[in-house]
């Protein structure tokens, strides 16, 4: 039999798609990630030369580097896609199917922001500042929460 033959939904879309496109989009992540692992050093004062090594030293370093970090920005461009589309066939109305949904969102804004601060260049410091910073608006205890993340009073090598 052909995929033709088959049943499907009278309003199943193109829109449909951008679940499947995000898992394209994670195993290019995983792969070219482990790639760039084998070369990386996450010591503070290594880092950013490690990253520089292998953009200029790595044999294709510079490739698999910019396809991870555009894989990163197709990625989020598929999510937002994916959760709008969601929101607009009324999805949500599937309460535990949208909750963990949500808790998967932050979950990949998290493991972005890590990858973010990775690289450990200006941006990347000066982004973990800012946002670690946000939780200081937590009443009570956003100040001692913001401490214990960064192991220190600024962001330093224990963050």
């Amino acid at each position: 039999h052909s995929f033709i033959d088959l049943p499907a939904p009278s309003n199943i879309s193109s829109w449909w798609n951008f679940g499947s496109l995000l898992g394209i989009c994670l195993v290019l992540q995983i792969f070219t990630g482990l790639f760039l692992a084998m070369h990386y050093t996450s010591d503070t004062m290594t880092a950013f030369s490690s990253v520089t090594h292998i953009c200029r030293d790595v044999n294709y370093g510079w490739l698999i580097r910019y396809m991870h970090a555009n894989g990163a920005s197709m990625f989020f461009i598929c999510l937002f896609l994916h959760v709008g589309r969601g929101m607009y066939y009324g999805s949500y109305t599937f309460l535990e199917t949208w909750n963990i949904g949500v808790a998967l969102l932050f979950a990949v804004m998290a493991t972005a922001f890590m990858g973010y601060v990775l690289p450990w260049g200006q941006m990347s410091f000066w982004g973990a500042t800012v946002i670690t910073n946000l939780l200081s608006a937590i009443p009570y205890i956003g100040t001692t929460l913001v401490e214990w993340i960064w192991g220190g009073f600024s962001v330093d090598k224990a963050t």
